[in-house]
């Protein structure tokens, strides 16, 4: 179970996603104050709880759709920046400042390059022969000096009658 949560949560932006939907609940509980302060805040909460909505939308589709992560980091710095003008100076800085970090880790996230073939399979163990480490023998056909080179490998044709 918890090798399966950290295999999920290692394919996509999770940590960016999360301060996304952090950010958006926190804008989204500072209008949500009891009703006599909402009366007196007046229309001014409808934004506030609009942006943090559409925070919210954007860290779980980070989550849920990671090929989105572009653009819902985009977005979701977009609506951190509007916050802090439209909402309570971005929820007291801390709705702004999630949201920047969590829209920008979003944007920045790059996922994992596959595993090539023949890799060895955990970092740091010794490297086989054949397994492209440096030093690990020349394979023929790979190029090496004496390997058996084949032409058009970059190897000079053989020359001969």
């Amino acid at each position: 179970m918890l090798l399966t949560w950290r295999r999920w949560r290692r394919a996509r932006p999770f940590w960016g996603g999360l301060a996304a939907v952090l950010a958006g609940a926190e804008l989204c509980a500072i209008p949500l104050a009891p009703l006599k302060i909402m009366l007196q805040q007046g229309i001014a909460g409808i934004p506030s709880v609009l942006m943090g909505l559409v925070m919210i939308v954007m860290g779980l589709s980070a989550w849920f759709a990671p090929h989105y992560r572009g653009l819902a980091g985009v977005l979701t710095v977009l609506c951190a920046a509007a916050a802090l003008v439209m909402s309570n100076l971005g929820g007291f800085l801390i709705g702004t400042v999630l949201g920047i970090l969590g829209g920008s880790m979003m944007f920045a996230w790059q996922p994992a390059a596959p595993a090539e073939p023949g890799a060895a399979a955990t970092p740091g163990s010794g490297a086989e022969p054949g397994d492209g480490a440096p030093g690990s023998g020349a394979e023929p056909g790979d190029g090496a000096p004496g390997a058996g080179a084949e032409p058009g490998d970059g190897a000079p044709a053989p020359s001969g009658p």
